[in-house]
């Protein structure tokens, strides 16, 4: 017989590790789109003469603007509980963690905090985003 506190305590098991992945998923996006539109509109804010992976600055701030719009409907998606959108969250953040290193040569440290809050989000939304066992 399982006791009712063992059942509150397996349905709020992780609940704080999924707002903390929501809330920096969200993060990461408003910063993505920040990011994007100060590449598409002012280049010299960044490290001048840098070398990217394929094309320009402006290529990498369209893509960063998408992706970041792509990370807060998955933020958002994951605060609604829907499990397509915890695989659309983990999918997404290793998105923006793969952009972030490629957009590493434009602004180095920022890049990676972004990363690392990726990499938590990814371990968030992985451990703790799945359906509770009804094996009990």
């Amino acid at each position: 017989m399982v006791s009712v506190s063992s059942t509150y305590e397996d349905e709020d098991r992780g609940s704080g590790w999924l707002v903390f992945a929501a809330t920096m998923l969200g993060l990461a996006g408003i910063f993505a789109i920040i990011d994007g539109i100060v590449a598409l509109s002012k280049s010299r804010f960044y490290t001048a003469g840098a070398t990217y992976v394929f094309s320009d600055l402006r290529t990498w701030g369209w893509i960063t603007l998408i992706i970041g719009v792509l990370a807060i409907l998955a933020a958002g998606g994951v605060l609604s509980g829907s499990q397509w959108s915890r695989w659309f969250g983990i999918i997404v953040a290793a998105v923006v963690a793969i952009e972030q290193f490629a957009f590493i040569q434009a602004y180095p440290f920022w890049s990676l905090v972004i990363f690392s809050c990726c990499v938590l989000v990814i371990y968030g939304l992985s451990a703790y985003g799945g359906r509770p066992d009804d094996t009990a």
